[in-house]
């Protein structure tokens, strides 16, 4: 049985602070001319967004922080009062602690209250499966309107004393990939002038028997000194995998709606950096679609991207047209996304 249309009413976004190029990172770590070009060339980001102060180490942003202006953003433009809120829920890999939960903490700041919360631990497909909770949510007729958020801020794993230059390529690649960032997109149960309608989602666990892409550790006191890297992926096995997965998503998209590719109009592809980007859209093959692409000046910044990126093509979107997202989780590989249509 096929659930019934969500409507998305509209997204918002937040970036903490000025975009930070990559002269100014090869400045900060001390790195000379061939490693900015090297960052230009081969990873193709120009610029991100960081909740770190550079030259002072101070964190000036928290997830809370990002998610709740990002919330508020996404409210307004939908003309959605906090207090008509049925359902939260934030996807996201680097909660602000392990408790309270970064989700009720933003319910807290924006007054929402007596609802059903969720918060899921995910990388980059935090955002779709938040998606999938709060349409799930809706769809059972039991509420009227879900806010969606996901978002990450890497600062607690910024390590600004770092010497580039002794760093593994699987640690490395990691300084200059990712940003922070936080998204907030706004569901109904019914359409509303504007809205686009959520017509499927998918989101599907694949990583049975296969190594983690990409571990985020958590240490505690007692765990500290243990001499394992806070952060580390494996990019060759990223670099393999996540275009075919993201064909895979469009395939089972397509097929379950009847649509051809020709019938997309804008395409949300996963953006794991401008390089890496740019690949899976060759893969992906979708003549004539829009691609609506952000990483390149906002660096990767995970669960925030895919809101991001539905801020643009909901802004873009007329009568008629589809768009498909596509997002993938590389630490235990999770490949996820969703069709829209404006009526």
């Amino acid at each position: 049985m096929v659930a019934p249309d969500i409507h998305v009413l509209s997204a918002g976004s937040a970036l903490p602070g000025p975009p930070i190029d990559n002269a100014a990172l090869a400045r900060r770590f001390g790195m000379d001319r061939l490693w900015e070009e090297w960052v230009d060339a081969f990873i193709g980001t120009r610029t991100r967004h960081l909740a770190v102060d550079l030259d002072s180490g101070e964190v000036r942003y928290s997830l809370a922080d990002l998610a709740e202006s990002a919330a508020r953003h996404a409210l307004t433009a939908a003309s959605v009062d906090p207090g008509e809120v049925d359902v939260i829920v934030l996807g996201t890999a680097t909660p602000d602690m392990l408790m309270p939960a970064t989700v009720n903490l933003v319910a807290d700041r924006l007054g929402i209250d007596d609802v059903q919360s969720y918060q899921l631990q995910s990388g980059c497909a935090g955002a779709v499966q938040a998606l999938d909770v709060g349409r799930r949510a809706l769809a059972t007729g039991e509420h009227r309107v879900a806010l969606v958020m996901g978002g990450d801020v890497c600062a607690k794993h910024f390590d600004l004393g770092v010497d580039l230059a002794e760093l593994e390529p699987s640690e490395l690649v990691n300084v200059v990939l990712f940003g922070d960032g936080a998204g907030a997109a706004v569901l109904t149960a019914e359409p509303a002038p504007g809205s686009a309608a959520l017509r499927r989602v998918v989101n599907r666990l694949v990583g049975l028997d296969r190594a983690p892409g990409q571990v985020l550790e958590w240490f505690g006191p007692a765990d500290r000194p243990s001499g394992r890297v806070a952060v580390r992926e494996d990019y060759k096995a990223i670099e393999t995998s996540v275009p075919t997965m993201a064909a895979e998503v469009l395939k089972e998209l397509l097929d379950d709606l009847g649509w051809q590719r020709g019938d997309i109009d804008h395409l949300l592809p996963p953006q794991l950096s401008g390089t890496m980007t740019a690949r899976i859209v060759e893969v992906l093959r979708t003549p004539g679609a829009k691609e609506v692409t952000r990483v390149r000046e906002t660096g990767n910044n995970g669960n925030a991207m895919p809101f991001l990126q539905l801020e643009q093509a909901l802004a873009d979107m007329v009568s008629g047209d589809r768009a498909i997202g596509i997002a993938v989780e590389s630490s235990k590989w999770i490949k996820a996304g969703f069709a829209l249509e404006k009526p």
